[in-house]
């Protein structure tokens, strides 16, 4: 398999058809489009009648030649925007409440980091943006020439699990003072010189990069978002299916799941007792990727898939 191939191969497809349980005239949301991947499988096992809605804050992923050809089906739309406004753009159709799966396939896409000039990656020197979305907002470079010392600390502390925040946040406001930290090049090796061990298996730089992509991208954020309103998207019976990967969106996912499962409940008597029925039931366990897909794809390795299904309340 070419490194083309393997860069574009969609994560855990079996296994979000699996948990999608795809109806042939179902109407389904691809909040993720990336380079298209899951949403071409999707509409390879929909019926005539079946719809598939796909979303991309990505303006490359909107208009890559993948989105060109998936559009000649008339089954299938692509919209430019964030899952964050997933209530709205399902509204916009007259979907709601009809929509049978909806898929979250979260983090920055193999073309992202592939190119340089993105500045996602830490492997290749390019222009330090970060941006999903490169119509709008702050580069990582215009944030990182402004940002207090304790706000650096505090993204990647809190957004990375950087262990060494404070160092790096100091050598950056150390760096600045001097010249400007504008590509990724520069921050790997200030990153690197600021992290006295390393971890094994892991860059320096890796827990630093996420942090601040996390931030610039306001993706928890938007993350949260996106779940509560697929719970107004979602019929009875459709399907929420999210691959996170990192322990920051995997906890969200799980929480958010766990606790749309119980539902409201009081304290009393030290147990808990219901107040409202729940909205989703979990369906099966966490899973992740096959070692084969590992040994193929290995930037799937780091994912993990959860599965819920919309009960009726």
């Amino acid at each position: 398999m070419s490194q083309e191939d393997r860069a574009h191969r969609p994560v855990m497809l079996r296994e979000v058809l699996d948990g999608l349980a795809l109806k042939a005239d179902g109407l389904y949301v691809d909040c993720t489009f990336g380079r298209g991947g899951h949403s071409g499988a999707i509409l390879d096992s929909l019926g005539p009648e079946g719809r598939l809605l796909a979303l991309d804050k990505d303006p490359e992923a909107v208009t890559s030649e993948e989105a060109q050809r998936l559009m000649t089906d008339p089954r299938f739309a692509l919209e430019y925007g964030s899952f964050a406004s997933l209530r709205e753009f399902v509204q916009l159709r007259g979907w709601s409440s009809h929509v049978a799966g909806v898929l979250m396939d979260l983090g920055v896409s193999s073309p992202q980091l592939d190119e340089a000039g993105r500045g996602f990656s830490f492997m290749r020197d390019g222009t330090l943006d970060m941006r999903m979305d490169t119509g709008r907002g702050m580069t990582a470079a215009e944030w990182l020439a402004g940002a207090s010392e304790s706000e650096l600390v505090s993204v990647l502390r809190d957004y990375g699990e950087e262990r060494y925040a404070r160092r790096i946040a100091g050598a950056i406001i150390e760096r600045r003072s001097k010249s400007p930290i504008v590509s990724t090049g520069e921050l790997v090796e200030l990153i690197e010189k600021a992290v006295p061990t390393r971890e094994r298996g892991k860059h320096p730089a890796t827990r630093s990069f996420q942090a601040i992509r996390i931030f610039i991208n306001r993706e928890l954020e938007e993350l949260e978002q996106g779940l509560r309103q697929a719970m107004d998207v979602l019929k009875p019976g459709g399907r929420l299916v999210v691959i996170a990967f990192h322990s920051l969106e995997d906890r969200i996912v799980k929480r958010f799941m766990r606790d749309e499962e119980r539902g409201g409940a009081v304290l009393s008597h030290f147990s808990l007792h219901p107040t409202e029925p729940g909205r989703l039931k979990r369906i099966g366990k966490a899973r992740m990727p096959e070692p084969e897909e590992v040994r193929s794809n290995p930037r799937a390795r780091s994912a993990v898939l959860r599965v819920a299904e919309r009960i009726q309340s």
